[in-house]
């Protein structure tokens, strides 16, 4: 049961079946090809956050879990929050060492000369629309769904290490769409919400250090253009 639960979880099937009905539907995901439909991925995200939520409490109340104890703990939640401040800058170099390090030392893995993400980023109203995307279906869903898994992992399934390379690697897996550099980038900030989480039993610090970031991205790319 606990693996059925990770699998559905797991954000793949249920993205499928969503994109599935928009597309039987005549919903498509591309205005021309190559080019990402903005109002697609909102919907898309939007739908497939409050999907996997309501899978994860559904799992949890159906084992006598209370929802609380597993993804916010025991600890004060303002105490959470403030810790999450500045873990986003930690991610930030985080994320911008491996990809400096990945293109100085292995430039082959930049299999994408431009993430496709960036061309949702043409006007301020724009940006607004992607980073409330970032923060529903970043920040807060993938780290109420990577708090569940880890606890499944924990509890029935070999333990939060397993947990933690497991879900890393499809993490970074699932952003190979951005370049084989911003897949592993991505897979080891993953371990490192992961281990916060792990360590504190409280998925708010990633929460809020994984949506700062997605954020900053957003400043970065709408002040620099890249």
């Amino acid at each position: 049961m606990a693996i059925i639960e990770v699998l559905l979880c797991s954000d793949f099937p249920t993205q499928l079946a969503i994109g599935a009905t928009f597309t039987a539907f005549g919903y498509t995901p591309f205005v021309s090809p190559g080019q990402l439909r903005l109002s697609y991925v909102v919907w898309l995200s939007v739908a497939d956050s409050a999907a996997l939520i309501a899978l994860v409490l559904l799992f949890l109340y159906a084992h006598g879990e209370r929802p609380r104890d597993v993804l916010l703990g025991r600890r004060p939640v303002v105490q959470e929050f403030l810790l999450g401040v500045p873990l986003i800058l930690v991610a930030l170099a985080l994320g911008g060492g491996i990809l400096l390090a990945t293109r100085h030392f292995a430039p082959w893995l930049r299999t994408v000369e431009r993430n496709p993400l960036q061309e949702l980023l043409r006007s301020p109203r724009e940006a607004w629309l992607f980073a409330f995307v970032v923060f529903v279906a970043g920040g807060l869903r993938e780290e109420i769904q990577r708090a569940f898994l880890l606890h499944r992992f924990d509890v029935w399934l070999g333990g939060g290490t397993a947990g933690l390379l497991v879900t890393s690697v499809a993490f970074g897996a699932g952003h190979l769409l951005q370049g084989a550099d911003a897949a592993i980038a991505t897979g080891l900030l993953g371990a490192f919400w992961g281990l916060v989480y792990l360590r504190r039993r409280s998925c708010l610090a990633p929460l809020v250090s994984h949506a700062g970031f997605d954020l900053m991205q957003i400043v970065q790319y709408m002040a620099v253009g890249k």
